[in-house]
């Protein structure tokens, strides 16, 4: 690792910060600091300095990289994943082009039971493998650190497999992963769900807690799929084996998912694109955070959460991926917040502001990542020549990442 790399004449410095203590709500989203001509220092993996130009002191890095034109961002956070699964589903993308709804291809043992049967066939040697070319694209495209859940194994021992996978992606490659248990995901085929409900609580969690797989718990709070009631009595029991709740909730219908993501104080809410007065006023003063997930609402062609109106109600929001096969098959930031901006009618900043700093606090990651702040894990990227941040959400689609490094060391492609 190189001891000290000097990053200079860096047109804008992105998301710099003296301290986050905690996510931005509101018109504080609108708040985006930028420095111009400046400087940013990396020593041993960590961000040691940074200001302008003119207080340059002097220095001996080990490396010099010229930023002249271009800007330097902190790695996007991205705060809800399913990153690890078997294969593509591209069949059923090609039926819900022809009519098929989300339900009615889960109803014929599509959707999570079809990637559930897949990865039950699969070695964790092969997840593994399947998995690192997503985690080298989601790198190239600006992520530092993430979250992968569960929930395509719907047996004790495929959600752990899962989890291994996920845990060995953290140790293996320079992202930054929290886990997530998603039991909860589906029903397997041949079971009732109170049983399988009662495997989760009884086997699988205090497994899964044993072998400290998972740092969250999840479920899928939805018509069809789990109610308000069995989504708390599983949340309720992570907690007791120290598993923090995040939720799948009102993706479908207004389920009842973000008053029990409230009720059982859940670091996040996700998902959002059934939502009215009553969840956004259940949100109002909460430590939760509300969780859009764009790429999910265009490729299931479903209403968009309502960011505009969340965020001038004083709500803070949080922009993820939800990088999965079957509903949200990418993993790129930049075009979420492009997505973002372009459909839920968010700023640049806003947009930058919820992939950043509040998806990094809901994945308790706002001491080491989210923010140019001294002392904060240096997992940063530089752009290519760019007029403005607005051209990032602007030019959706085009690569406008120029170099990435992550815990301070250069990511090649």
């Amino acid at each position: 690792m190189a001891q000290g790399i000097l990053i200079k004449n860096i047109k804008g410095l992105v998301q710099m910060r003296d301290a986050t203590p905690t996510f931005l709500a509101g018109v504080q989203m609108q708040n985006l600091p930028i420095l111009v001509n400046a400087y940013l220092y990396i020593k041993d993996g960590l961000i040691s300095d940074f200001g302008s130009m003119e207080m340059l002191p002097s220095l001996i890095p080990d490396e010099t990289i010229d930023a002249s034109d271009r800007y330097v961002f902190p790695s996007f956070i991205d705060s809800h994943t399913h990153l690890v699964f078997a294969t593509t589903r591209e069949d059923e993308f090609v039926l819900k082009i022809k009519g098929a709804t989300y339900a009615e291809i889960a109803a014929k043992g599509g959707g999570i039971l079809n990637s559930a049967r897949k990865l039950q066939q699969t070695s964790e040697d092969e997840l593994f493998e399947r998995a690192l070319h997503r985690v080298k694209e989601v790198i190239q495209t600006g992520t530092g650190a993430i979250e992968i859940k569960s929930g395509y194994g719907l047996t004790t021992a495929d959600e752990m497999k899962m989890l291994r996978v996920a845990r060995r992606i953290g140790k293996q490659t320079p992202l930054t992963v929290k886990t997530t248990f998603l039991g909860a995901h589906a029903v397997p085929q041949g079971m009732q769900k109170k049983d399988y409900v009662k495997l989760i609580t009884e086997e699988m969690i205090p497994a899964i807690a044993q072998e400290k797989l998972a740092d969250y718990i999840d479920a899928f709070c939805e018509q069809g799929f789990f109610e308000p009631d069995e989504t708390e009595e599983i949340l309720e029991c992570g907690k007791r084996f120290g598993l923090r709740p995040r939720l799948h909730a009102n993706q479908l219908h207004r389920s009842g998912g973000v008053q029990v993501g409230v009720k059982t104080n859940a670091i996040s809410v996700d998902h959002l694109e059934n939502i009215g007065q009553e969840e956004i006023d259940c949100l109002k003063g909460k430590m939760t955070m509300p969780t859009a997930l764009p790429g999910a609402a265009f490729f299931l062609n479903l209403p968009f959460p309502p960011a505009r109106k969340m965020i001038d109600e004083g709500l803070p929001l949080a922009i993820a991926s939800d990088y999965n096969p079957g509903s949200a098959p990418s993993g790129n930031m930049p075009l979420m917040i492009s997505l973002a901006c372009i459909k839920m009618k968010m700023t640049p900043e806003e947009a930058i502001n919820a992939a950043t700093i509040n998806t990094a606090y809901a994945i308790d990651l706002l001491e080491s990542h989210g923010s140019i702040s001294i002392g904060k894990t240096a997992s940063i990227f530089i752009t290519k020549p760019m007029a403005s941040v607005a051209l990032l959400p602007y030019s959706f689609g085009s690569n406008l990442i120029d170099q990435v490094m992550l815990r301070g060391e250069r990511v090649r492609s």
